[in-house]
């Protein structure tokens, strides 16, 4: 009965934060086992006693207060220097700064309501379609969780036990990699769809974009570069972020006002509280998951199924595949890591890095996917454009993305070979 009303929770509309921790007072109490009831508290605190979370709410706030302090819309600009001449110049400018972006947000579902609001008005203008627009903005939160730093990364650090700054090292390659993909499929539908091309900036523009935007470039430097030269610890560099954010839309670019301060800080307590619930409640859920030793009774199944670490990653992306697409990512992470990534270790070898950035990649596509799909509904209600016309466009970057996570299951020593 505990995974019936776990179903039927999940698909009346019950905040999936309430979902798990309902079902677990549900088993609980239907197990007779009732000297659990005392733990709970425990583990509902328990799983949100990380140093490591704190990371969480700071690069909320630095993405908050880099929107409305101006510092996107110049690194837009930037992004115009470096790619904006070419046949689909916008869709490449699009794609840089989300980019730039995923190097200081962390959230995808953030990132791609942040660049709606900035890039679609301005395709639609220049003769690009609506839904193409729309998806290739949402195409650009795909890169949140794996350009560092990234929220999920925090999280599946602090429940693999793995420094979150190597897990922040390990995503850089394979978001490379993604990004060079998304770059082809560009090119290629603006060759079939002949998508106008684009205009270099004079180079008097080009110097004033250059001037304008280092200022902003300057966050990504220190959230990076603090983590790789091991100056920053990874909650560190979101701190330094949200404080140069602040800093130069207040005082460079004059565009943030200290009476916006109140409205910033609002929302990103209510966002990051809501993550922060969500992660207790995923807590408990999980703990049940180990109590009931549903780990060790996938590990056995999957030992029947195959030997190979490869099909093993492709098995589990399928999985997720599906998971994604009814559970939000962070909870879908929480429920799926204390199952999984034992078995990858001791079973297939399998590195926790490479394990880490093919799970979080995989559950982020759910993001995009129905009958959920969050991020097509954000995009969706930020651009007027229907949830479905989104998807269709989106169907080629999507491909691109299992590409890479083929790649990424096939060769770990992509995801491994900064660290």
């Amino acid at each position: 009965m505990t995974l019936v009303v776990f179903l039927i929770l999940l698909f009346t509309a019950v905040p999936i934060a309430l979902v798990l921790a309902l079902t677990a007072i549900w088993y609980i109490g239907s197990s007779g086992n009732t000297v659990l009831f005392e733990s709970y508290p425990q583990q509902l605190f328990g799983a949100i006693e990380s140093y490591g979370l704190l990371a969480i709410p700071l690069f909320m706030l630095a993405g908050e207060l880099m929107n409305e302090g101006g510092l996107t819309k110049r690194l837009i600009n930037l992004a115009r220097i470096l790619v904006g001449g070419f046949r689909g110049g916008l869709a490449y400018i699009n794609l840089v700064a989300n980019m730039m972006m995923a190097a200081i947000m962390g959230s995808a579902a953030s990132q791609i309501a942040i660049m709606s609001r900035a890039m679609v008005p301005a395709m639609e203008k220049e003769g690009y379609d609506k839904p193409f627009s729309a998806a290739i903005t949402a195409a650009g939160g795909l890169l949140s969780p794996i350009i560092p730093p990234s929220m999920l990364f925090v999280l599946f650090g602090v429940l693999a036990q793995v420094p979150i700054a190597e897990m922040f090292i390990a995503g850089i390659v394979p978001g490379l990699i993604m990004s060079l993909l998304f770059f082809l499929v560009i090119s290629l539908m603006g060759l079939v769809h002949q998508y106008p091309k684009g205009d270099w900036p004079s180079r008097r523009q080009a110097l004033e974009y250059l001037l304008m935007g280092l200022p902003a470039g300057v966050i990504p430097v220190l959230i990076i570069g603090g983590i790789l030269t091991g100056l920053a610890t990874p909650t560190e560099s979101a701190a330094l972020a949200s404080l140069g954010a602040l800093l130069i839309g207040r005082f460079v670019y004059k565009d943030l006002q200290f009476s916006h301060l109140f409205g910033i800080l609002r929302r990103t307590a209510i966002n990051s509280g809501m993550v922060i619930l969500l992660i207790a409640a995923a807590g408990v859920f999980g703990w049940v998951i180990v109590f009931e030793e549903i780990p060790q009774g996938a590990a056995a199944w999957i030992a029947e199924q195959t030997s190979d670490p490869f099909v093993f990653l492709l098995m589990v992306v399928g999985i997720l595949l599906l998971v994604g697409m009814v559970l939000d990512g962070i909870a879908a992470l929480i429920l799926v890591v204390p199952i999984l990534l034992p078995i990858a270790q001791l079973q297939f070898g399998i590195s926790p890095y490479q394990f880490g950035v093919v799970v979080c990649l995989t559950l982020v596509m759910g993001l995009l996917t129905p009958p959920v799909g969050a991020g097509l509904f954000i995009a969706s209600s930020m651009t007027g454009a229907s949830p479905l016309s989104i998807f269709r466009a989106l169907l080629p970057f999507l491909l691109a993305t299992l590409v890479t996570l083929v790649l990424l299951s096939w060769k770990g020593s992509l995801v491994t070979m900064l660290l």
